[in-house]
């Protein structure tokens, strides 16, 4: 027989998928009815975009969590050539973040081994 507290944590989950599958059906209700070259979604692309750009620059700048522990020069120069491969190969985002994650990985340890 199942605990109260057990009850409780199934009521969560049930509310949790509830209000999750609630949003999805509505979009797909509405997925054929807008129009995606519209001036409302270039202005959440371009706030999607913003927000992205910002998100990014507070990671180098500013970091939290174990990202603090690392240097600034190596976030930079991580990040630069994930953005300069992300051109390099036609925008392909899962070579770049690779890349950049494997690029400060390397700088990282390389300063803990030369210092």
């Amino acid at each position: 027989m199942a605990e109260s507290g057990d009850s409780g944590i199934l009521l969560l989950l049930l509310v949790g998928a509830v209000a999750t599958y609630a949003w999805r059906g509505l979009g797909v209700a509405l997925a054929g009815r807008l129009d995606v070259n519209s001036p409302l979604f270039e202005w959440a692309a371009c706030v999607a975009y913003a927000l992205l750009a910002g998100l990014i620059a507070r990671m180098i700048v500013m970091p939290s969590g174990p990202l603090a522990s690392t240097a600034l020069p190596d976030r930079l120069g991580a990040a630069v050539l994930a953005f300069t491969i992300f051109f390099l190969t036609r925008k392909n985002l899962l070579v770049a973040v690779t890349t950049g994650f494997a690029v400060l990985v390397l700088l990282t340890w390389g300063r803990a081994d030369f210092s």
